[in-house]
């Protein structure tokens, strides 16, 4: 399982691979805001390119949020 984290920079990066003894407490985000292309992809997160996209800002607040 991989998860979202906050980075020291106040970014979201993915974890690595977790395996199932070691999961921590999490929140799950599961919800779309807006047409494909505003969404931040698993594939966005992995290139670093989820911070140009408009649904970064909300997986950000929902972070915030959950901290």
């Amino acid at each position: 399982m991989r998860l979202l984290e906050s980075d020291d920079a106040g970014g979201i990066r993915l974890t690595k691979d977790l395996p199932s003894d070691k999961i921590p407490p999490y929140a799950i985000l599961s919800h779309t805001w807006g047409p494909d292309e505003e969404e931040v992809s698993y594939k966005d997160l992995e290139d670093g390119r989820a911070v140009s996209k408009p649904g970064y800002n909300k997986i950000q607040f929902c972070a915030n949020q959950a901290e």
